[in-house]
């Protein structure tokens, strides 16, 4: 059924397919019968499938990753097709409306979409407010950067905004340095203004009464070199663990033709394409650590086998966007079907 759909929905902006969506699933799952219903038919319980990490409890290691529900407004219908956990942003102080559309494009037979939306959100104080009313048993996190007019040497002060307005209405936070489509923002990637950065965040987490654990979202084009670089950095901050890894700018994987890649322009690349590198990153991560840490693995995840290819690489969560997309509503199902008798095993 959803094969057929999408052949008509993949005929339309991928943008405004996206509103639609969400517009759709809001008012249908505004009904408790239709929300009993998707449950039923999407959400996958086992004792094997669940995973205690970052003193959290998560009831099956998939999760959504940031960028599908930026401003926080259907965390808890999404929640329904059977996600383990769902990270929300990437949020920023102020409201920005990203870049000029069009900014999110389909490349069907890789698999993939390539987007430069440019931190496109209302703002975190309008987030929070939606978030006052989040489920108790729904595991969320907070995805945090900076404006697009804030200079990288005043990053701290977005990011520390933005940690102290979620802190209280997400259970775990993620630092967004490696988006390609904000000007600059991967400079904070290198080493000394990345340990600056986290140990600012680190200070202010450790203030509070109960700290939250803070992860650090890196890109997949980062050298063997930059990668040692980050382990140093989580084990001088004491970061609680990674996200490997954000979309790539590399487009050597596509099958797409030069002229049609070139005709979407810039934007980092997410889906199948990015599989392979981003397996590569968190084996290397996993190999490497000198301290134990938590490694959320993401990029290419759309069947029970790419999640066991990461869970075997080191991830200990997973996190998909595209492949929810290319498979449809069942995708977390089907994947988390597939991880039972794996996980049983372990």
């Amino acid at each position: 059924m959803y094969f057929l759909i999408k052949q008509i929905l993949f005929k339309f902006d991928a943008e405004r397919v996206h509103h639609f969506a969400f517009y759709l699933i809001s008012k249908l799952l505004r009904f408790d019968l239709a929300t009993k219903i998707i449950n039923r038919l999407y959400v996958k319980q086992h004792k094997s499938l669940y995973i205690e990490l970052l003193g959290l409890k998560f009831p099956n290691p998939v999760g959504l990753a940031a960028g599908f529900d930026k401003d926080a407004k259907l965390f808890r219908e999404l929640s329904s097709f059977g996600f383990g956990f769902i990270e929300i942003g990437t949020l920023t102080p102020k409201p920005q409306e990203g870049n000029p559309q069009p900014r999110l494009f389909r490349i069907p037979q890789d698999e993939a979409l390539i987007n430069r939306m440019g931190f496109n959100n209302g703002g975190v104080d309008a987030a929070v407010l939606r978030l006052k009313n989040r489920p108790n048993d729904l595991i969320i996190g907070g995805n945090i950067g900076k404006n697009k007019v804030t200079p990288n040497e005043k990053a701290i002060d977005d990011y520390t905004y933005c940690f102290n307005a979620l802190f209280d209405y997400v259970d775990y936070f993620v630092v967004n340095v490696s988006s390609p489509n904000t000007p600059n923002l991967r400079e904070l990637q290198e080493k000394e203004p990345l340990t600056k950065l986290l140990n600012g965040l680190q200070s202010l987490n450790n203030t509070k009464i109960k700290r939250k654990p803070i992860l650090l979202k890196i890109a997949p084009d980062l050298t063997n070199e930059q990668l040692d670089d980050i382990i140093d950095i989580i084990e001088v901050t004491k970061l609680d663990g990674v996200i490997a890894t954000n979309t790539t700018i590399d487009r050597s994987k596509l099958s797409a033709s030069d002229r049609k890649v070139a005709a979407i322009g810039a934007g980092g690349v997410s889906g199948q394409p990015l599989k392979e590198r981003a397996t590569e990153v968190v084996k290397y991560l996993k190999t490497n650590q000198k301290n134990p840490f938590v490694i959320i693995g993401v990029g290419g995840i759309q069947s029970a086998d790419d999640a066991i290819e990461k869970l075997e690489a080191g991830a200990d969560l997973l996190q998909i966007y595209s492949g929810f997309i290319y498979g449809g509503p069942s995708t977390v199902m089907k994947i988390n079907t597939g991880l039972i008798d794996y996980l049983k095993k372990k």
